[in-house]
């Protein structure tokens, strides 16, 4: 890792934790809209899509952060 890439780490690192916290959100989110009246069809699958996306970059800044999944 060069010296801007250490720099960069303490940004990785809060980048990375505010995406674990929106993830754990769409995962208390997405199951309530199963039980919603007026929740749609297309609400609930571009929520699973974000979703997957986020996943996507967690563990995308877990390796470049040299991190094990979840952790």
């Amino acid at each position: 890792m060069n010296q801007t890439e250490v720099n960069d780490v303490p940004q990785l690192r809060a980048r990375l934790e505010a995406l674990r916290d929106e993830h754990h959100n769409l995962d208390k989110t997405i199951p309530s809209l199963f039980d919603s009246p007026t929740s749609d069809e297309t609400t609930i699958r571009d929520l699973k899509k974000r979703k997957l996306f986020i996943k996507d970059q967690i563990t995308a800044l877990e390796q470049k952060l040299g991190l094990s999944p979840g952790g």
